[in-house]
């Protein structure tokens, strides 16, 4: 069951963080402002950690916890960045 609602949870970070993805690349073409790209850059990258955190989980059946932690919070805050940077530049 806690698998399921982890599955679940996670599916809708994706879709949300792709949502947030597309408005921002949407933003960078009608402004092309750069800050709009590493916007951009910066949530694909926190998506790309839950993502394949999550299929790792399921295909390892849940083993290696402390990789997969790792890799999660590494592009998660490596996606973070690229987001302060973005609010930093913008003009």
């Amino acid at each position: 069951m806690i698998e399921l609602l982890y599955a679940i949870s996670t599916l809708v970070f994706v879709v949300a963080g792709l949502t947030m993805v597309g408005m921002a690349m949407r933003a960078y073409v009608q402004t092309s402002r750069e800050a709009m790209l590493h916007l951009s850059v910066g949530f694909s990258l926190a998506i790309a950690g839950a993502a394949a955190t999550m299929i790792s989980a399921f295909i390892n059946d849940f083993e290696g916890v402390r990789s997969l932690l790792l890799v999660n919070s590494g592009l998660t805050t490596f996606g973070y960045l690229f987001v302060m940077y973005s609010l930093i530049t913008y003009e």
